[in-house]
């Protein structure tokens, strides 16, 4: 009796099927071939599209804005641009009775942003942190002046501050003949009015930006420091509140650019007017009023710009500090 025995060698046994070559060369063609022509395409418009229309409409203009500021331009023809250097920043620094003005009205902005709807924010958010009943509605109704439209808001608060049939007049009864209190016409009362009407849809702004900064606080902080026998505010000021570090840091951040960009609603109460004056509002009005003096404008658009550079470029020099730590 005889058994056959079958002997491979290490070279035949490298050898792969007949099919298995055929096979993985479809699947690396397949692998390949998992974006289209048409794939491709579509992710190059999906990218390409919005990357051009943010580099024309904000890089672009952005650096002919800073190029302007050293020209003078009517804004008729490319052949009236005139070179003129730093002529626009001398005049605005010394010569504009408005440009100071507007930076104190800025600065004024930020710190009562800072000091009324900041507090009164952080204030409803640790008592909707608390979990209390209808805190989704109370949240709601609390953060729905920051979806609407500054345009809007200030509408709606030009109604409440109507000398004859506003809401205001109509309580304190000052909407009589010889009572009328102008809160939009009173040059020691606008800004104070547009301000409440700012201070209304920020509060709502700063009560979502700390309870997101609530919710991250660690329960085991809270339980610990009840365990020590804290009381409520006691546990706030030592446990929680410095925790609250990071998200102090970005309504610091968010606050003064709101300050900075403050527009819409100014120009929709008195376009900025007889006490109200800003930085954005003589902006606009220098570029696309009736002067159309564009270089004058895009000066005054720079500064704005620095300023804001030399609160946005520390800010983020020390988020990638923390995270490069990280």
């Amino acid at each position: 009796m005889t058994t056959d025995t079958t002997t491979k060698t290490p070279e035949a046994a490298a050898v792969p099927p007949p099919g298995a070559a055929s096979a993985s060369k479809r699947a690396a063609q397949g692998h390949r071939r998992l974006l289209t022509r048409r794939d491709r395409l579509t992710l190059a418009l999906m990218a390409g599209v919005p990357t051009v229309l943010h580099v024309a409409l904000v890089w672009v203009t952005a650096l002919a804005s800073i190029a302007l500021a050293f020209t003078t331009w009517d804004g008729i023809g490319f052949d009236s641009i005139k070179w003129v250097g730093l002529d626009n920043f001398t005049q605005l620094f010394n010569d504009n009775p408005q440009f100071w003005p507007a930076v104190q009205h800025n600065v004024v902005w930020f710190v009562v942003l800072i000091l009324i709807p900041t507090p009164l924010g952080l204030f409803l958010a640790v008592q909707l942190d608390k979990k209390i009943r209808f805190s989704r509605v109370y949240q709601t109704a609390f953060f729905l002046p920051v979806v609407i439209s500054m345009a809007c808001i200030g509408f709606v608060w030009q109604l409440v501050y109507n000398p004859d049939t506003g809401l205001i007049n109509s309580i304190i009864g000052a909407n009589k003949p010889g009572h009328y209190i102008d809160w939009i016409g009173d040059p020691k009362l606008n800004l104070w009015a547009v301000l409440i009407a700012a201070s209304w849809r920020h509060t709502g702004y700063m009560m979502i930006l700390y309870l997101a900064g609530l919710k991250s606080v660690d329960p085991s902080l809270r339980e610990a420091s009840a365990l020590d026998g804290a009381g409520e505010w006691q546990t706030f000021k030592n446990v929680i509140f410095p925790t609250l570090r990071p998200t102090n840091t970005v309504v610091l951040v968010v606050t003064i650019i709101e300050a900075l960009r403050a527009f819409d609603l100014v120009f929709v109460f008195n376009k900025g007017a007889q006490g109200t004056e800003l930085l954005s509002i003589l902006v606009t009005n220098n570029i696309i009023g009736e002067s159309s003096r564009i270089g004058y404008g895009s000066a005054i658009a720079v500064v704005l710009l620095v300023i804001s550079l030399a609160v946005i470029i520390p800010y983020l020099i020390a988020t990638f500090r923390k995270e490069r730590r990280a």
